[in-house]
């Protein structure tokens, strides 16, 4: 399986609960060369004072665990 595809298929595990704290996560792209993720945050998470706890402590955490080639994930804005 694609490392694209065992992403996107973490993150949907991961989306009902940013959803329910009124937020939501979209996977932007995968950087083979780095390992870097780069993910989006909507909704309640702009501007939430726990996005970086969300991203780091969960989103990365969960990510890294399932999926050994990433060595980080970033959020980006726009």
């Amino acid at each position: 399986m694609k490392i694209e595809k065992k992403i996107e298929d973490t993150i949907q595990r991961i989306r009902p609960y940013i959803i329910g704290d009124g937020g939501d996560i979209e996977f932007h792209s995968y950087c083979t060369e780095t390992g870097v993720v780069c993910v989006k945050f909507l909704g309640a998470c702009v501007g939430c004072v726990l996005l970086d706890f969300t991203l780091k402590g969960g989103v990365e955490a969960l990510l890294m665990d399932a999926i050994p080639e990433i060595t980080e994930v970033i959020a980006i804005e726009g």
